[in-house]
């Protein structure tokens, strides 16, 4: 079904993929401290950003399915979710260790593992938004274009600035994830 693209809802998914494109974002703050060359920044991003496409269209294809079934609940369980997933953001990021794993290679199925990880939560608000019957050909390229480009920026800045910035970022994402859970109950 095509829908119209209204204000509303550009600003409220924009917001959303922000939100979740911080956990790249903070992430890649800590892989920038690693030198590597702008080929391997590359790919990260864009992994990292196909990766924030294909989790949400998963979810939401699950979501709408699951919505069909249980019809008005279909909002409580959305919000409930992505207030869930948001506490869990704001959680690991301040109560969890702020370093990139070790075990971590940006290359090959490490960098496939990576961006998986990052990728997670995208699927998680992917489902919830299933339920909701939001604008797949709106959120899923705002999704994966904010995780590549927070991906990049990063890198970038992980270079410059260190990791001083990198679990407040996440921290704000889960924010905004509750926030709209928030909206979506009340």
């Amino acid at each position: 079904m095509l829908h119209t693209i209204n204000t509303g809802e550009l600003i409220t998914l924009g917001l959303m993929a922000l939100a979740l494109g911080m956990d790249a974002f903070s992430m890649c703050l800590g892989l920038g401290l690693v030198r590597m060359g702008a080929r391997r920044m590359a790919a990260i991003g864009l992994c990292n950003g196909f990766l924030h496409m294909a989790m949400p269209l998963a979810g939401m294809i699950l979501g709408q399915m699951i919505g069909d079934m249980i019809g008005h609940l279909a909002l409580t369980i959305g919000g409930t979710l992505l207030i869930c997933f948001g506490l869990h953001m704001v959680y690991s990021s301040l109560f969890s260790a702020a370093t990139t794993p070790l075990w971590l290679n940006t290359t090959g199925t490490g960098l496939f593992l990576f961006s998986v990880s990052v990728s997670l939560d995208s699927f998680s608000v992917g489902l919830s938004l299933g339920l909701f019957d939001v604008n797949t050909w709106l959120a899923i390229p705002l999704f994966g274009f904010s995780g590549l480009v927070l991906t990049w920026l990063g890198l970038i800045l992980g270079r410059y600035v260190g990791g001083w910035m990198g679990h407040y970022s996440e921290a704000v994402g889960g924010m905004i994830l509750v926030t709209f859970g928030l909206k979506f109950l009340f």
